[in-house]
């Protein structure tokens, strides 16, 4: 057993070492011929262009995809000529993660299989299948098919599974090995957060600069089937709205609300529910394309998130900031984040300040190094890595 062990270490270490000379792109770039660069600085987080392009459908307005799909002689059918795949994966190697005092090999630390694209005018899909995600097969998670354009105006649809904070900030094309902790922050026995959750999500985006969001969610995140089938097991529907503004060129402010009920039940089998909601502002900075400052607030209030806990208060922050020197031509870049969460429940607290460089070995590869301090806890955690697309 020990040595199947190191022999899977060095295998797995010798796939990222692989990793770091690939030239193999993504695979809408791939679709157009056309470098990362061009949606992302540095990947995965979005230049305007790239958030352009997934409003859009995942498609390129002023570019043509040829020979898209198989010419069958049925104008009916739209059938892919090539069905769309990617790989993303990441490895790391970490100290007292989590307070833990020990050194580790987190590697593969995730490796997922993405596709997605245009299945027709105005109707697209996007999926990722993680084949491991910290050591297990984690199945899927971002899933839905979307309808863009709806009665000829710049509204959209989407239908299945995503991340209810997407139209705030992306926790998927974060740059920091550290996430965001008020999305993921669930009081007492609560289902809801801003996470990921099954349902549908309107956006509607009017001349003015002024995006307005709307989404409809079961409110128990993705687990799996109960027994009749059913992934909803109340009779209740959560809601959460947003809207944002352009106030002038690089700076964008908003706000959202977020409003459920929940039927729940302890460990012992005792039933009671909660009702939430949950509000917050954010502002995106942005000078040039050299220093981003994106800053969330959230607070949010639950009646009984447990049998023992009344009127139970939530709220929190991050505030994270992006530095690329040469803009999308840099080879490396700086970013710092600080989340705080203070509760009425103390598990959730939180005060933790992180900085991490990172380095382009190639526009698809990218090596990390970060530092986080918990100031609560008093002790800080380090990681190394790299992160490719492929």
């Amino acid at each position: 057993m020990k040595a199947s062990g190191l022999y899977y270490f060095l295998a797995v270490f010798a796939l990222l070492l692989v990793q770091e000379t690939a030239t193999a792109i993504p695979a809408f770039a791939r679709k157009y011929s056309m470098s990362c660069q061009t949606c992302h600085s540095p990947f995965p987080r979005l230049k305007p262009y790239g958030a352009d392009f997934a409003g859009n459908g995942f498609v390129l307005g002023d570019k043509d995809a040829p020979r898209y799909y198989v010419p069958t002689g049925d104008e009916q059918l739209s059938l892919l000529r090539e069905i769309p795949l990617a790989l993303r994966m990441e490895g790391y190697v970490t100290y007292n993660n989590q307070k833990s005092d020990v050194s580790d090999f987190s590697a593969p630390y995730l490796l997922k299989l993405l596709s997605g694209g245009e299945l027709t005018t105005d109707i697209s899909y996007y999926f990722y299948f993680f084949f491991s995600e910290r050591g297990e097969v984690a199945g899927m998670e971002d899933a839905f098919v979307m309808f863009n354009n709806l009665l000829g105006q710049d509204l959209d649809l989407y239908v299945g599974q995503f991340q209810v904070s997407d139209p705030l900030f992306k926790r998927e094309l974060r740059l920091t090995f550290q996430d965001y902790q008020i999305y993921r922050s669930r009081p007492g026995m609560s289902k809801a957060n801003l996470t990921y959750d099954r349902g549908v999500m309107l956006t509607y985006g009017l001349p003015t600069g002024t995006d307005i969001i709307l989404e409809v969610l079961n409110g128990t995140g993705i687990g799996a089937a109960n027994s009749f089938k059913i992934f909803d097991d109340d009779p209740y529907k959560n809601v959460f709205g947003r809207i944002s503004q352009d106030i002038f060129e690089g700076v964008r402010v908003g706000a959202f609300g977020y409003a459920g009920k929940e039927d729940l039940e302890d460990n012992i089998g005792r039933g009671f529910t909660n009702s939430f909601t949950m509000w917050g502002p954010d502002v995106s900075l942005s000078l040039g394309d050299k220093l981003d400052l994106n800053v969330q607030y959230a607070r949010r209030m639950d009646d009984k998130a447990d049998l023992g806990l009344a009127d139970t208060r939530t709220e929190g922050m991050f505030g994270e900031l992006i530095y690329t020197p040469h803009g999308d031509e840099s080879k490396w870049y700086g970013v710092a984040l600080y989340n705080w969460v203070d509760s009425d429940i103390a598990s959730l607290n939180c005060s933790a300040g992180t900085f991490g460089l990172g380095y382009m070995l190639r526009r698809n590869i990218r090596l990390i190094g970060e530092y986080t301090h918990d100031f609560d806890n008093k002790y800080g955690q380090a990681a190394v890595g790299i992160v490719t697309a492929f």
